[in-house]
């Protein structure tokens, strides 16, 4: 998946005669916002919905996968996040076409929203693809079941061995997060009257906290919606602490059900942040501090004060997938780190800073030569470690998979400045500037006749670089943030 900075990178080698160039108007940026969502609602959407990235003649699609347009993406960046540009720019602008654009994402995610609560990773349109899915408006008035959320029946190794199963809720890469997210942010805007969308919402959240576990973490999925909460006795609440022993081959066993991998539980208190702010609900609010008082028993003993991807019930690291050992964190913490601020900026509670500098000290004393961060550190040694291309643990950077990033670059700078704002002026909303002129004007001229941003680059799923160009989801995102975040600030 392409960063952030990797558009902001893009963008300026297509377009770097465009720096310095004169500050754009409010009007002008208006044209180009109006363009970018017009093209993208009227040509690139199917059902409403959106995928990663296109060819530049929109004639191939794919997100993790391919698609013929008969599936839309929830994973971000698809059609959660797309929907979420789309209200920025109806809250800069107040256009209806920004919200309409908006409702068709929001109701093309209820048409894939599973009878287990969330969402998978992608929804099928295609008659065949759908009848495999258990998609509540396709089985109106069926049954819930027993759960087999962890701390259910199946336990640990429900959301591997039923990965397949056609009703999964994924809590995994901010799927069904996202998809809450949007729709509770939109519920709002249309002052919870669309019924559809509030129940939506409602039956999602409901889940996501009969899942949360007694200790405050979220496990991967769900196929079942739950009508039990885990059980304490299994899921007992205690520190984080090393294992006299750990294995340096996969032990394919899946046993961790406490997940900080993929930022998993910090996606989930950012979304119940986020569903307290627009329901005023405490449950939410408790759910939220809940499981930050989970990140503060998951940080690790010294000599490694930070955190790893996934815990067991007896709070030791444990293995993942065969390239995700019990391990010290590098990128994962740095996300900890974040979400331990913001918990604190929301609800103004002191514990959620405690964490902070004795992590922030070991993560910098930890940074490579080159600046980076490790993905894996040894735990104890905290030596740096990597993996060859049989998955073999190594300690030196050569020969490493490329589907996986081992290699993290470091926001620790970031990170200190924002604890140090807080403890000067206390919880407060986080400051966010308006991109620069310069910047904008570069969206602006990148802009082709479409309203399309197109670049160069390959569609992973084809095995392609299509001699048009491609459509990034990601850098349409970013860019009409930008220009919305532009316009709100001159007007």
């Amino acid at each position: 998946m392409r960063t952030a900075a990797a558009v902001l990178v893009s963008l300026a080698v297509l377009l770097p005669a465009h720096c310095g160039a004169q500050q754009p108007s409010v009007d002008e940026a208006a044209e180009a916002l109006q363009a970018a969502v017009s093209f993208y609602h009227g040509q690139v959407a199917d059902h409403g919905g959106y995928v990663w990235r296109y060819a530049g003649d929109l004639s191939l699609r794919e997100g993790e996968a391919r698609t013929d347009g008969s599936a839309v993406w929830v994973q971000p960046p698809g059609t959660p996040a797309v929907g979420m540009a789309f209200l920025d720019a109806w809250e800069a602008r107040g256009e209806q076409a920004y919200l309409d654009a908006a409702l068709d994402a929001a109701r093309c995610l209820l048409q894939g929203q599973q009878l287990s609560g969330g969402w998978y990773y992608s929804v099928q349109f295609d008659p065949a693809e759908r009848a495999k899915r258990m998609y509540r408006v396709d089985h109106p008035g069926a049954g819930c079941g027993p759960t087999t959320a962890p701390g259910g029946e199946e336990g640990w190794h429900v959301w591997r061995q039923r990965k397949h199963e056609p009703n999964m809720t994924l809590l995994d890469d901010d799927v069904t997060a996202s998809a809450i997210r949007f729709l509770a942010r939109l519920d709002r805007r249309l002052e919870f009257r669309d019924a559809a969308i509030h129940e939506a919402v409602l039956y999602a959240l409901d889940a996501a906290l009969m899942v949360q576990h007694p200790i405050g973490a979220w496990s991967h999925n769900y196929d079942r919606f739950p009508v039990h909460r885990p059980d304490l006795a299994l899921y007992p609440v205690i520190a984080a602490s090393y294992p006299d022993q750990w294995s340096r081959t996969w032990t394919k066993d899946f046993t961790g059900g406490y997940v900080v991998n993929d930022s998993i539980t910090p996606r989930m208190i950012e979304t119940m942040l986020a569903a307290w702010r627009v329901y005023d609900d405490q449950r939410f609010r408790e759910a939220a501090e809940s499981g930050g008082d989970f990140l503060i028993l998951a940080q690790m003993p010294d000599p490694q004060p930070a955190w790893c991807q996934q815990y067991n019930n007896a709070m030791q690291p444990v293995w993942d997938r065969k390239f995700e050992p019990p391990a010290i964190t590098g990128e994962e913490s740095q996300g900890v780190l974040e979400c331990l601020l913001q918990l604190y900026r929301e609800t103004g509670e002191e514990r959620f800073l405690a964490p902070v500098p004795r992590s922030i000290a070991y993560l910098r004393s930890s940074l490579l030569p080159d600046g980076h961060l490790a993905r894996f550190y040894e735990l104890q040694t905290n030596r740096p470690i990597f993996f060859d291309r049989e998955y073999n643990i190594t300690y030196v950077p050569e020969q490493m998979p490329e589907h996986y990033s081992f290699l993290r670059e470091s926001r620790l700078d970031a990170i200190e400045a924002e604890y140090q704002r807080l403890l000067a002026e206390g919880p407060c909303e986080a400051t966010v500037s308006p991109p620069p002129a310069d910047e904008v004007a570069a969206i602006i001229a990148g802009m082709d006749k479409r309203g399309a941003w197109v670049e160069p680059g390959v569609l992973d799923a084809w095995d392609t670089e299509p001699e048009t160009g491609i459509i990034s989801s990601e850098t349409f995102i970013a860019n009409v943030r930008a220009l919305a975040a532009y316009i709100a600030a001159q007007q």
